[in-house]
């Protein structure tokens, strides 16, 4: 990064800014149908398991509306509306497991 003539760097928004989840992360552009994500999104805690107030869906978007994100978790098909996530990230695929060969 360049500097002013009294060698103070110029403001903005440095490396980890950039790296940030968008301000709205339930309108992240890659929430597309096809990709892989993990979503984070609120709960109502009074009706969870445990009490909690934020749960996690894994999996490859099935379908995306102007209101909600469909992930085909492992569980079944989790439709999340888009402004109860607070974290969205694309994620690899699984990793392979080597086969088993039967003796």
């Amino acid at each position: 990064m360049g500097r002013d003539e009294k060698g103070a760097a110029p403001e903005g928004p440095g490396p980890e800014e950039h790296q940030r989840t968008p301000e709205r992360p339930g309108w992240a552009p890659f929430l597309e149908p096809g990709v892989r994500v993990v979503l984070r999104y609120r709960i109502d805690r009074r009706t969870s398991p445990h009490g909690e107030g934020m749960t996690d869906a894994l999996g490859v978007i099935e379908a995306a509306d102007e209101d909600s994100v469909t992930v085909a978790t492992r569980r079944g098909p989790d439709r999340v509306l888009r402004g109860l996530v607070t974290a969205a990230r694309p994620v690899p695929a699984p990793p392979q497991r080597p086969r088993r060969t039967g003796h």
